[in-house]
Order: structure tokens, then C-alpha cells, then sequence
């Protein structure tokens, strides 16, 4: 039996009729760049999560870029050692949430991870509070949210700036409601490997502040407004009609589609529950998760991803080594032991096959190969 970490083509096999209709409308309307397939999905995404503002932009990548121009006033100068701006993230994430930081000019500071829920650790947030402190970027992890009622007093106490990278959380809820919602500006990444992904890349902004969402329309264009004068140096960002066609038809499907992914974690939690040489995903009472990965701690991580590999078992480690470790990010002067639970995690943290269109017998053959190889 194979199991792939992601069969996006069972997902489409059913829809694609309705996909190609669109693109086709789009084909006919020539209307490629933020055309009425943009602004449709723009409305339907803020009916769908309840905000005033849904800005498309070019990716997930983008979206905090725009989000950070947005909300922070940074100095004319990126070598303004003086006024330096700093804004505080997690360490255990994919890279954008960082790399974002640095190319506004701004300087990351990572904060550790709480070892159960993988998302900020908002209890060591205040210590890293300083003069130069500007905003918050907690990441709602693999589709739970981070604990945003703390994190969310912290920044009125200290007037921060809160912006959400919910790349991997679209529909996941904190307290009965939507996360990317809490904060300044929440940011959506439509890489087709997400809960809601596109044909290819794509982002968005989520705000109910007019004020940004102007800035935000603005910046996606190059900061135009009118044509040709520019206010902001901003940015070439703007959401492909077509993938915002295919994102609109697939929006209709997201809700099942994450009801499949917790249906399919329940067989795993009963399946693997007996195991003690791996914790399973813990789910804050809080939250409503949406599985956008199934990622486990386990003994003998790479020997066990090697063995389930070998079974034809898709795996992944997301994220092998935390970002105050990367060589990009030596110049702030990181080291090994600064930030324990993400680097212990790095090591042990493995990510198994959640997709909606799963079959039983699939979720059964993983369980079983991962009991196999803890019994052998």
C-alpha cells in the first residue's frame, strides 16, 4: 500500500469540472490581474470568516511583508542601528515569519515554544519586551491557534502591534472564533499544499481596520494611488485571477474538508494511543484545530521516518532546525541551548499523512507500521 503525505489530486478529482469552468471565464473575461474573479473571492472569504477586509496578494510570503509595511512606521534607513525596530516571533516555524521581519528592516526576536501545543510560548513573551519592541507575530502552528487572549493583553499592556500568520490555520477558531481575527492583521498563505491552497502561490491580508486595509490595497500595487503617484514604496503583490477562481470554488468545500482531516486525527488518536515511545498532537481546549499537519513527538525520530519511507509512507519533519539556529540569522547572534524546547522538538517532531480524502484502511496501514516498528 502507498500513502502519500498529500494526494492533491484526490481533492480535485471530484471538483475539477467545476475549477475549469472558472478558469474558462477568466480566460474569456481577460481579466488576469486583480480582475472580478479577485474581488468575488475577496468577498466570499470575508463572508466566510466575518471580516470587513480580505486583500489578496501574491503569497503567504507577501501577506507578512504587507502586514508588517502596514502596521510599523520603520526608519527611512535599513542600517538605522539607532532606531531599530524589533518585533517578536517564534523560532519554530517556516522561515517567511522571520525572513519577512529582516527584509522590512526590522530585527527578529524568537521567543520559545510551548512543548505541547508547538506555538509561542506567550508566559517568556514579556522578558523580550524592549524600547525597541514593535509588534508580535505569533504562528497558529500546523492549524492551532496560538493562545491569543494572553498574547493579545500582552499587547495592549506594551501598545504592540499584533499580526497573525495563519498560513497553515484557515477555519481553525480560538475561543469559538476565527484566528487571523484577534489581532491588527491576519495573514493567509494559499500554497497548494495548505487546507485551502491554490494552482499555485497566493496570499491574503485579513483586517477590520480601514485605515490599513487602504494602506494594504495600496502597498499590494506599489503603493500607487492614483496611478503612477506613490505614497509607500510598496510592493508588486497581487493575487492571480486565475487562482483566485480556483480559490473560490474550493472555499466552498473547506469546512468538510477540515471535519475529514479531524475525523481522520480521531483514528489516529485511537489507533496510536497505546504507544509510549510517541506523543500525539495536543489540542488546547480552546481551539478548533484544522489538522493542517498531523505532527507527532517520537523516539527514534529518523529511524522511524526512514522505516515508514521505506513502507511507502509520505513523512516529513517540519521544522528540522529552528530559525535562531539558521546561518542567515547568525548575526543576531543565536546559539544552541538559547531556546530548548524548539530545538528539542526539531529533533523529534514528525509529520504523518492528515489530507481529508484519506481512506481508513490508509490511516490503518500507517498505524500499524509505526506500532511495528516501536515492537520490533
Amino acid at each position: 500500500m502507498k500513502v502519500p503525505l498529500l494526494d492533491l489530486s484526490a481533492q480535485y478529482l471530484d471538483i475539477m469540472p467545476e475549477i475549469r469552468q472558472e478558469i474558462e471565464k477568466v480566460l474569456a473575461s481577460h481579466q488576469y490581474i486583480l480582475g472580478s474573479a479577485v474581488k468575488e473571492f475577496e468577498e466570499e472569504m470575508g463572508k466566510y470568516l466575518g471580516v470587513k477586509h480580505a486583500i489578496g496578494c501574491a503569497s503567504g510570503t507577501d501577506a507578512l511583508q504587507l502586514a508588517l509595511m502596514a502596521t510599523i512606521e520603520f526608519p527611512a534607513s535599513f542600517v538605522d542601528k539607532e532606531n531599530e525596530i524589533e518585533v517578536i516571533t517564534t523560532p519554530f516555524t517556516f522561515f517567511a515569519t522571520a525572513s519577512t521581519i529582516h527584509r522590512v528592516g526590522a530585527k527578529p526576536v524568537f521567543v520559545d515554544i510551548d512543548e505541547k501545543t508547538f506555538n509561542i510560548n506567550p508566559d517568556l513573551i514579556e522578558m523580550s519586551i524592549t524600547e525597541k519592541t514593535r509588534a508580535i507575530i505569533p504562528v497558529h502552528l500546523f492549524g492551532q491557534p496560538a493562545e491569543m487572549d494572553k498574547i493579545m493583553k500582552i499587547s495592549e499592556k506594551y501598545n504592540l502591534k499584533v499580526i497573525e500568520d495563519n498560513a497553515q490555520g484557515i477555519g481553525s477558531k480560538f475561543e469559538g472564533h476565527f484566528a487571523g481575527l484577534f489581532g491588527d492583521i491576519g495573514t493567509l498563505s494559499f500554497f497548494p499544499s495548505k487546507n485551502l491552497g491554490a494552482m499555485g502561490d497566493g496570499g491574503m491580508c485579513l483586517t477590520n481596520c480601514d485605515d490599513f486595509a487602504t494602506k494594504l490595497y495600496q502597498l499590494r500595487v506599489h503603493g500607487e494611488n492614483p496611478k503612477y503617484f506613490h505614497k509607500w514604496v510598496g510592493l508588486n503583490s497581487r493575487l492571480d485571477s486565475i487562482q483566485a477562481a480556483v480559490l473560490k470554488i474550493k472555499l466552498k468545500y473547506l469546512e468538510n474538508w477540515s471535519e475529514s482531516r479531524r475525523q481522520n486525527a480521531s483514528l489516529y488518536y485511537e489507533l496510536l494511543s497505546d504507544l509510549k515511545n510517541i506523543k500525539l498532537p495536543f489540542i488546547h481546549p480552546k481551539t478548533t484545530t484544522i489538522f493542517n499537519q498531523f505532527t507527532i513527538i517520537c523516539e527514534k525520530r529518523d529511524e522511524l521516518m526512514s522505516f515508514l519511507q521505506k513502507n511507502n509512507i509520505g513523512c516529513a519533519v517540519y521544522y528540522p532546525l529552528p530559525l535562531h539556529l539558521q546561518e542567515c540569522f547568525s548575526y543576531l547572534g543565536g546559539k544552541k541551548g538559547d531556546l530548548p524546547v524548539s530545538e528539542m522538538l526539531s529533533d523529534k517532531v514528525l509529520s504523518l499523512p492528515i489530507y481529508g480524502e484519506l481512506k481508513k484502511e490508509q490511516i490503518n496501514y500507517v498505524a500499524k507500521k509505526i506500532n511495528e516498528f516501536y515492537r520490533q
